[in-house]
């Protein structure tokens, strides 16, 4: 069997997760090296962040040894620190944050300890941001930054029938319920809010549930709506967010802690828009939007399209994992 010269291991843990490591992968084979995906097997609902990323690490173990046997691969990537913990064999670590981040206090006793010197001993980090490693204190690893893909769609402004639309996956780690406080306050005549990524949303007068969608559908959604407001509790990338600037939507959203480059992408647009006021904000992007909003972020969101990946990986992620 010939040797692989990348296996990716893949928590999948979340959808965007699924994303992420099928767009690594496509991006490995447009550069000309043999890659793999291998996918661990869905955790049990456990109750404490401590023990939910033990039996996700545990689970990306035995799919990296599943991998290994399989596909005796030159060089591994992890998809997410979580997945890198209980490693059976170094590798570079794909990942939008760390948790010296997400999991202060009692949350990441044991992850935070690991997470340096798995972090130590990564020939390669491919972080999602610029801002991913910002909690790491000490020496920073060798990093090169490899986004999630987001491609610019251009829709004109007639076709967007939908006033704003919201993504609700994780409700409470979405504060969906502070966007719905908002969009009350805000909303005027038949304006309408659709909430998607969660099934269980009250609707009501102005408000929408489209569900769990899958990602085509949600860029349709996104294309038809002239707002998209986010009020995450931290954010780590935030795929929903950039979706929506790259389908023209102008971006609400609280000034959430973390890496989250959409927020920074939309201060950049609009200042107004960022803001803990949502409802104040909703109405300014509604009733005063400046006119060359899409078009400015579409330019702020080149480094995010395949094409600034597939360079990035074929330069600098590549040469230094096969090169050993």
């Amino acid at each position: 069997m010939a040797q692989t010269d990348v296996l990716i291991v893949s928590a999948a843990n979340t959808t965007g997760w699924r994303v992420a490591a099928e767009e690594l992968a496509r991006s490995i084979a447009r550069a000309g090296a043999s890659v793999e995906v291998v996918t661990a097997e869905p955790a049990p609902r456990v109750r404490t962040f401590m023990l939910t990323d033990f039996v996700q690490a545990r689970a990306a173990r035995q799919a990296a040894l599943r991998g290994i046997d399989l596909h005796e691969p030159r060089s591994i990537i992890y998809c997410s620190i979580t997945a890198a913990l209980l490693w059976p064999r170094p590798g570079a670590i794909y990942l939008d944050s760390i948790a010296a981040e997400n999991r202060p206090g009692r949350h990441g006793v044991w992850q935070r300890q690991i997470e340096r010197r798995r972090l130590a001993q990564a020939p390669l980090v491919l972080a999602w941001s610029e801002g991913a490693l910002d909690a790491l204190a000490g020496p920073r690893p060798e990093t090169v930054v490899v986004p999630v893909p987001v491609e610019p769609r251009h829709i004109a402004p007639a076709e967007r029938d939908i006033a704003a639309a919201t993504y609700a996956g994780d409700p409470v780690k979405r504060r969906v319920t502070t966007v719905l406080d908002a969009w009350a306050r805000a909303r005027r005549g038949d304006e309408t809010l659709v909430v998607t990524g969660y099934d269980d949303v009250a609707t009501g007068e102005g408000v929408r549930s489209a569900g769990i969608v899958g990602p085509d559908d949600f860029r349709r959604l996104l294309s038809r709506s002239r707002v998209f407001v986010a009020a995450p509790r931290r954010e780590e990338y935030g795929v929903a967010a950039l979706e929506a600037l790259g389908c023209g939507c102008l971006l609400v959203t609280t000034p959430s802690p973390g890496p989250y480059p959409a927020r920074d992408i939309a201060k950049e647009l609009d200042p107004r828009l960022v803001t803990e006021d949502l409802a104040d904000a909703i109405r300014v992007a509604l009733d005063d939007p400046l006119p060359d909003y899409a078009a400015r972020a579409a330019e702020l969101l080149a480094p995010f399209s395949r094409r600034a990946i597939d360079q990035a990986v074929a330069e600098r992620v590549l040469p230094r994992l096969l090169s050993r």
